[in-house]
């Protein structure tokens, strides 16, 4: 951090950053002058068996003795060197070492060298943080000063000058007071006293001005040893100093990264996130901060690679994020939300059209296109004080989503390429959040615009049933859900209804819930019994789940679902229904009394437990009943017991005489404050019944002789019911159904007309063979008897009934046919 006032105090230095360097000192001839107890510890010798000798004779071995020589010549020449070596230890193995040699320079121009030793095993085992250690294998330049048992200077090297701007000819005889200010050189002295006295290596951390760059204060870290002589006494104290300031404002920088990415992206909430990147970034790295977004982003929609302004037209974007620490600053003239036109010529276009970050120190807001293209915004900037801006682009995917804008104003240090860099590492860290939500949104609208889509825009009953639908879909967390509902008109004035939900979230399970809604009304379409029809749902549903198994690495699409089915006929008023593991639906009779049918669970679609038949019950119903369909949505919770939904949903539906609309309201206010973490779905059915003199019907005896009566019986009702323009088709469609039975029939036939919405005419025979359309050919005398009931009839079909089956056909009304 290069901000001062916001720069944490320096932190205690820990033992694991203590360096453990040996620290030798030798002449200008190749003998060892000094020793260090961290030599000692780590190769092995005394400073009684080394000091006095040549060094490479103790640390090499015998056979490089030539190496050595070339190495001294080469340290001369380049007046130091640090790079890896091999150092022999005193048992005769050989370390792998960190070796740094540096020149030192004495009175009258005498030379010695010091030499720091760090073993490479230790330093890739142990903690790789501490400021000294660091350096060393960097490389940085560290000043290296020699004090005697007086603490006055005897030997430095050059890099010492540029850390107090010292020369050396000035330090030699003299103290640290007399390099710097003596708070801190009371300090330091302090520590070299302890280090004669224990021998033992100590770290002290100090801050100081350099000469080099007199616009911040610096922090520097001193490293002390004891050097022993022969004897192993204490013969002066050895000082190494780096510079930590570089390391420090890593430290800080992680810092800051590492609060990214919990206060970052906590929502998926593109709008959101740009604020708390606004939020973290002040004051930690700017005064001033503001986040745009383009204007699509925050409808989920992904901008262009880039937005450029070759049309003329001003790039917009949102304003998403705003944090100052004056935020009177920046409340005019864009508060959050607002859209922001960007004027083609400044850096805020540049950056959106190149996807470039722009680096401006020192900013000038009295020229150029700050005053041209936009001067309030100019006005507003003078007024703010901000003297350097950072301009970032937010990209995701080689799309530019937006810019981030740093100001400083108070912090009278600029901008620099190092403050830039955090700030591209902070908006990128953004950026994968946003690019989260996008993703996120985009998937989320495609399953909703897919789920509605696929759910049945408008139900209705017809003559069997009123109906209402209500569906809640998931909520932003969890995703679209695979809940269907259906209503589907059958013959005879009856009617369908399903509920089903598929097991996951996501555009997967409203993908799946499409396939099997259409599998539901394919099935329906044939007639079968609830029963019957799930069982043939769950056989679809297992070979769709094989199907996807045999793609290698490929997820089933369907993992499980659930479905209850019902037929309701309004000439019986019976009710026949099955479920496969969905919860059962609640009956509210005229009275508001909620019953709960006992209806077998079945096993869920697709699980493989099919080996137990689906069972269906019937039910009668009086006229004006209420059946509630619903996904386990609206009755489950987390924090209560399902019996606990189903009672609050059935005190819901309790209320005699309202209509369905408003009984769906009154279930979807039972559903908790929080949002669901699954589809809610409501289908309500008040049924209703055809009166008697809406169905005529007459047993027919098998004979052949009987169809001029079938006839005769049929045209005779119509008449009644005031249909005679349908009198000649339907007297053609009779005598066929009516000779199809008796000639394909083991028995009685039973002839039914019912006048709902159509007119239904219905002939079952006691024999389960379903009849099947053939296309004649020219000189047969027989076949087309069904073609000639398709042709005259809106649609006919047959179903199988619990005595054998029955064979319809409809005919739309004269009202209808005629509007038709």
């Amino acid at each position: 951090m290069t901000n001062t006032d916001h720069t944490p105090p320096a932190q205690p230095v820990s033992p694991s950053e203590i360096p453990d360097a040996a620290i030798a000192m030798i002449n200008a001839d190749g003998t060892v002058a000094a020793w260090t107890q961290a030599a000692e510890q780590l190769v092995g010798y005394s400073a009684a068996e080394v000091v006095g000798r040549s060094a490479a004779h103790v640390l090499s071995p015998p056979e490089e003795a030539r190496r050595v020589l070339l190495f001294a010549d080469q340290c001369r020449a380049q007046s130091g060197w640090s790079g890896t070596a091999a150092v022999r230890h005193r048992d005769g193995h050989t370390l792998r070492m960190s070796l740094r040699v540096s020149l030192l320079w004495g009175r009258n121009a005498g030379t010695r060298w010091l030499v720091s030793v760090t073993d490479i095993g230790a330093l890739s085992s142990g903690p790789a943080n501490g400021p000294v250690r660091e350096s060393l294998l960097a490389h940085a330049p560290i000043g290296i000063v020699v004090y005697d048992p007086q603490l006055r200077c005897t030997w430095v090297n050059d890099a010492m000058e540029h850390h107090d701007g010292t020369p050396r000819d000035r330090r030699f005889g003299r103290r640290i007071k007399d390099s710097l200010p003596a708070m801190e050189a009371e300090a330091l002295e302090v520590v070299m006293r302890q280090v004669l006295q224990s021998g033992t290596t100590m770290v002290h951390e100090y801050r100081a001005w350099p000469p080099s760059d007199g616009r911040r204060e610096h922090a520097f870290s001193a490293s002390f040893f004891c050097l022993q002589d022969a004897d192993g006494a204490a013969m002066g104290v050895c000082s190494m100093t780096v510079d930590a300031t570089g390391n420090r404002r890593a430290r800080e920088r992680l810092a800051i990264l590492s609060e990214a990415s919990t206060r970052i992206g906590s929502t998926l909430d593109v709008m959101q996130t740009g604020q708390e990147l606004a939020e973290l970034a002040v004051p930690l790295l700017a005064d001033h901060v503001v986040v745009d977004l383009v204007d699509s982003v925050p409808f989920g929609l992904e901008p262009a690679a880039r937005i450029g302004t070759t049309s003329g037209r001003r790039p917009v974007l949102r304003r998403a994020g705003v944090a100052s620490i004056d935020q009177g600053v920046l409340e005019s003239p864009a508060l959050r939300e607002e859209v922001i036109h960007v004027p083609p010529a400044s850096s805020f276009a540049a950056v959106l059209g190149t996807g470039r970050s722009h680096l401006e120190p020192v900013l000038d807001t009295h020229a150029g296109p700050w005053v041209d293209h936009d001067p309030t915004r100019a006005q507003k900037v003078r007024d703010s004080g901000v003297h350097s801006l950072m301009v970032v682009p937010i990209r995701a995917r080689r799309c530019v989503l937006g810019l981030a804008v740093f100001g400083r104003s108070k912090e009278p240090t600029p901008f620099q390429e190092d403050d830039l860099l955090l700030a591209e590492e902070l908006v990128t860290r953004a950026a994968l959040c946003l690019d989260n939500a996008l993703q996120y949104a985009r998937e989320r609208t495609a399953a909703l615009t897919l789920q509605r889509d696929l759910l049945p825009h408008h139900v209705q009953g017809g003559a069997a049933v009123e109906v209402a639908s209500r569906y809640v879909p998931a909520d932003m967390d969890h995703g679209v859900g695979g809940d269907w509902f259906d209503v589907i008109e059958l013959s005879g004035a009856r009617v369908a209804l399903v509920v089903g939900d598929v097991v996951g979230h996501g555009i997967n399970a409203a993908a799946t819930m499409g396939r099997l809604r259409t599998a539901v009304r394919t099935l329906a379409d044939l007639d079968l019994p609830p029963d019957e029809l799930l069982a043939h749902l769950d056989d679809t549903v297992r070979w769709l789940n094989d199907e996807d198994g045999d793609v290698a690495d490929h997820v089933p699409a369907i993992v499980g679902a659930t479905c209850l089915y019902a037929i309701y006929d309004p000439v019986t008023r019976r009710c026949t229904l099955a479920r496969a593991g969905h919860p059962p639906p609640l009956i509210v009779d005229a009275q508001g009394r909620v019953t709960v049918p006992d209806l077998p669970a079945g096993a869920p679609l697709g699980l493989g437990l099919g080996l137990v038949p689906f069972e269906s019950v019937e039910l009668d119903l009086p006229e004006g009943s209420v059946l509630a369909f619903y996904s386990d949505g609206l009755i489950e919770s987390r924090d209560e017991d399902i019996d606990v939904g189903l009672r609050r949903l059935g005190a819901a539906l309790a209320q005699p005489g309202a209509s369905l609309e408003d009984l769906c309201s009154r279930a979807m206010k039972t559903l908790p404050a929080r949002a669901s973490a699954d589809d809610v779905t409501l289908l309500l059915a008040r049924t209703r019944a055809l009166k008697p003199a809406q169905v005529a019907s007459w047993d027919l005896p098998n004979d052949l002789v009987t169809v001029p009566t079938a006839r005769h019986l049929a045209v005779r009702q119509l008449r009644q019911w005031g249909l005679e323009p349908l009198v000649t088709p339907v007297e053609s469609i009779v005598s066929e159904l009516v000779t199809n039975a008796i000639r394909h029939g083991g028995g009685p036939s039973r002839l039914r007309l019912i006048r709902h919405r159509v007119l239904t005419c219905e002939v079952s025979d006691t024999t389960t063979g379903q009849p099947r359309s053939r296309h004649p050919r020219t000189l047969d005398e027989h076949g087309r008897g069904l073609y000639l009931v398709a042709r005259l009839s809106r649609r006919w079909g047959s179903r199988s009934a619990a005595d054998g089956k029955v064979v319809w056909a409809e005919h739309d009304l004269p009202s209808t046919a005629g509007a038709a």
